[in-house]
């Protein structure tokens, strides 16, 4: 005689919530997979070509074709390329400098635009993102016109100005987000146990913003480092900064 339980487990059907949790199931993994292969995809695109330019510096020849295995270039590099110091001693002077204005004119911008209301003060919020979409080049021959005009030599002094100019958005961005998400009470607490404007600002809103503030700092000191268009339309004799340098080694070897 057969086992009317085993009969009945057979006839039984998945519940319809079951089917449901199944396919969104299979759904899922089809997107982590296609999640997978693109973030695959995107580190090889970013990846690969630094390989290849570090496995290229170990060729004993100039060209792309691998001769041999040395340290020549690292050896002229180190040894023979005085430039190259002074061009990177110019790229960190003006990148700590530019970005540490751009950081404190950045956060004190985006503590009175957020927190203040005034007359303007959606015009300056639009205005403020104007050197985050134009053009490299535009802003540089615009630079280049107002350094002209009121006759300022180009130097490290004119690259600065640039620099500060162009990253002085980006610390507002990031800072602006954290201000954004501050607890007003946190003020009123400060001032009911004493403290006073100065000290509510270095003690309770310093610190609450300060994930924004290290953020946009290192995001300009980032794009003042890499920064080869603007810097070649503002720069002058003498302040040759690393990327300038480079680009002209690879030009004219």
């Amino acid at each position: 005689m057969k086992n009317p339980f085993k009969l009945f487990a057979k006839k039984q059907k998945p519940s319809e919530p079951a089917r449901h949790a199944k396919r969104e199931w299979r759904k899922h993994e089809g997107r982590v997979s296609f999640s997978k292969t693109v973030l695959a995809l995107s580190l090889m695109f970013l990846f690969i070509p630094l390989f290849v330019i570090i496995f290229y510096s170990f060729n004993e020849s100039k060209d792309t074709t691998f001769t041999g295995f040395s340290f020549v270039w690292y050896e002229k590099l180190f040894l023979d390329s005085g430039d190259l110091w002074s061009s990177l001693w110019n790229s960190l002077f003006v990148a700590i400098t530019s970005s540490l204005t751009a950081t404190v004119l950045g956060t004190l911008a985006a503590i009175g635009i957020t927190w203040y209301k005034f007359f303007g003060k959606s015009y300056i919020q639009s205005i403020s993102f104007l050197p985050m979409v134009l053009p490299e080049v535009i802003m540089g021959v615009s630079l280049l016109i107002f350094f002209s005009g009121i006759k300022l030599s180009l130097g490290l002094f004119t690259i600065f100005i640039a620099h500060t100019t162009f990253c002085l958005p980006f610390v507002y961005l990031m800072v602006s987000a954290r201000v954004d998400e501050f607890d007003y009470s946190i003020i009123e607490a400060s001032h009911d146990l004493g403290a006073n404007e100065v000290q509510t600002l270095f003690k309770v809103i310093i610190p609450a913003i300060m994930p924004g503030i290290l953020s946009g700092f290192m995001m300009s000191v980032t794009m003042s480092l890499e920064d080869y268009v603007i810097t070649s339309l503002v720069s002058g004799p003498g302040s040759t900064t690393l990327p300038l340098y480079v680009y002209s080694m690879i030009r004219f070897g």
